[in-house]
């Protein structure tokens, strides 16, 4: 488990960027930092949420905090929108692979729920040394610009602020978004820089002549609107904003929001330390929704997942819960719950296909060691139901968001609506563990592999063991999912209300009901 102390720790030298000398020779320049740029625009920056503060962390030799990009999203001009800031004081705003990773998310994000997308830029460009893990593949930095183009068909609203140097490739980003505004002297916008057109064709030009503010605001044409500094671009930005039309007429039923039963600062006190004892989900439950709210799904069914309906701030929502206290089956057998079994993923695709009947937002909870094993499980047909859970999420048409509480395993991860089944927003508490089985069990498997063909002394067998479970474990920890934006964020407990809120509220923006693959099945 992560402690609290040491997130927020990790969480203050992410905002922190390149550190204080870089920030310096930023505003020595007249720049603004990200951060600063970003809490400008937004209404209020409070009421934002960020998504990849710990992305690098610990991922490269040479440190990355927050993946050398901050992503908000947040309200500007009381329109729900994703801003995406280089942070020129990390590696002048290079691009690492993890960078064009959470710029791809952030454009996900904003094509899910039709969003308006600005794009605050000032990078370097490409980090050199890495280029072969950013440029060429599928989901590299190329992808950026195919997503530009296909936002731009979507009708999704993109606004560049140019507020530094915008490098080769890099140039395309903001002019192919809808409208771009460049910063006098500080705003440069080229394919190749001085020095490099200087070894290509011999011609001697400085940066702005080349490419700066008015050479594109008054000669080329490339840019809509020139600004004499940060601030005015911002201002620009912020009307641009405001003449953005909604798209879509559709409305939830958000009634006023009352506050939990159970204050979800208490949720610590709910979870046990060890995450292999039970606990009950019903708590956490109670202190996340709005109190009184909970209409429960086949109460008596399938136990180990509890559904339901309820509202979060108001917003109304459907609940599939991983329940981990000792429970009693239809057929009277005594459960240990953590684990999938055939009438709990009948139960939960029977939910997950109402909610959908209902055009209604599902909220995943995390705590899942996988579907249920053995010979009286295969014979009950536990693939067949596991296959269908994991169809019916699959298919859910209607925004789907995923909290991971504690365990994160295996199939499980995959009918709980992990990572590859598109949720709308995936967070972790600090008591997440993802991985596809736990720790002991995996180290006794790999323990097995390693010693096929060999003999080891006790001794021996039990440092290799420990070894495996180590790696195994850091691996499993949260902060190791948050580095590689397998989450979206590493939240504390209290906080999920907030995050889950405003993307619902994001949603709502662009969001146009369809019609589910199939109707309510009967199995």
């Amino acid at each position: 488990m992560v402690q609290v102390e040491a997130l927020e720790a990790l969480r203050a030298t992410a905002r922190n960027g390149g550190g204080e000398k870089a920030h310096a020779r930023q505003a020595a320049q007249g720049k603004w930092s990200a951060r600063q740029r970003i809490d400008y625009l937004l209404d209020n920056p409070d009421e934002a949420i960020e998504i990849g503060l710990l992305a690098g962390h610990e991922l490269y030799e040479e440190a990355c905090p927050a993946g050398g990009v901050v992503v908000k999203v947040g309200k500007v001009q009381g329109i729900p929108c994703v801003i995406v800031a280089n942070d020129a004081t990390v590696k002048a705003g290079a691009w690492f692979p993890i960078t064009a990773k959470k710029n791809l998310r952030a454009q996900e994000i904003a094509m899910q729920n039709r969003l308006p997308i600005l794009y605050l830029v000032d990078s370097a460009g490409v980090y050199l040394p890495m280029q072969d893990e950013v440029f060429p593949d599928k989901e590299h930095f190329g992808r950026i610009f195919r997503n530009n183009a296909v936002m731009s068909a979507m009708g999704i609203p993109q606004y560049a602020a140019i507020m530094g140097p915008c490098v080769a490739g890099g140039a395309y980003l903001p002019i192919m978004s809808d409208e771009a505004i460049i910063v006098e002297k500080t705003g440069s916008v080229f394919l190749a820089g001085p020095y490099l057109v200087k070894a290509a064709i011999g011609e001697e030009t400085d940066t702005e002549t080349l490419g700066g503010a008015r050479t594109h605001s008054q000669i080329s044409g490339v840019t809509d609107y020139q600004a004499r500094n940060d601030q005015e671009a911002l201002d620009i930005l912020k009307r641009l904003v405001a003449q953005t039309q909604r798209r879509s007429s559709f409305r939830w039923e958000r009634q006023p929001a009352r506050p939990p039963r159970i204050p979800p600062e208490k949720i610590p006190e709910l979870l046990p330390p060890d995450p292999t004892r039970p606990y009950d989900m019903y708590a956490i439950i109670e202190a996340l929704i709005d109190e009184g709210s909970f209409t429960e799904y086949k109460t008596g069914y399938g136990k180990t997942i509890i559904t339901g309906y309820a509202r979060i701030e108001g917003w109304p929502v459907g609940i599939v819960a991983n329940q981990r206290t000792v429970v009693k089956s239809a057929r009277g057998e005594m459960q240990f719950g953590g684990v999938i079994y055939s009438d709990s993923a009948d139960k939960a695709t029977r939910f997950i296909l109402n909610c959908n009947q209902k055009q209604i937002p599902i909220v995943f909870l995390q705590d899942v060691t996988g579907f249920m094993v053995g010979t009286r499980a295969e014979h009950g047909g536990i693939i067949k139901d596991g296959a269908k859970m994991v169809n019916a999420v699959a298919n859910s048409v209607v925004p789907k968001y995923t909290v991971v509480v504690g365990n994160s395993y295996g199939a499980g991860n995959y009918a709980m609506c992990g990572r590859a089944y598109d949720p709308r927003l995936m967070v972790a508490w600090p008591t997440a563990r993802i991985a596809v089985m736990g720790g002991t069990q995996a180290a006794q498997t790999l323990l097995q592999t390693y010693k096929r063909g060999q003999k080891l002394a006790p001794e021996e067998e039990q440092a290799l063991l420990k070894e495996i479970q180590s790696r195994y474990e850091r691996q499993m920890n949260p902060l190791y999912a948050a580095a590689r934006l397998w989450i979206d964020e590493l939240i504390l407990p209290h906080e999920t209300r907030k995050y889950l809120s405003l993307m619902i509220e994001a949603a709502e923006w662009g969001y146009e009901p369809q019609p589910f693959p199939v109707g309510v099945i009967q199995t």
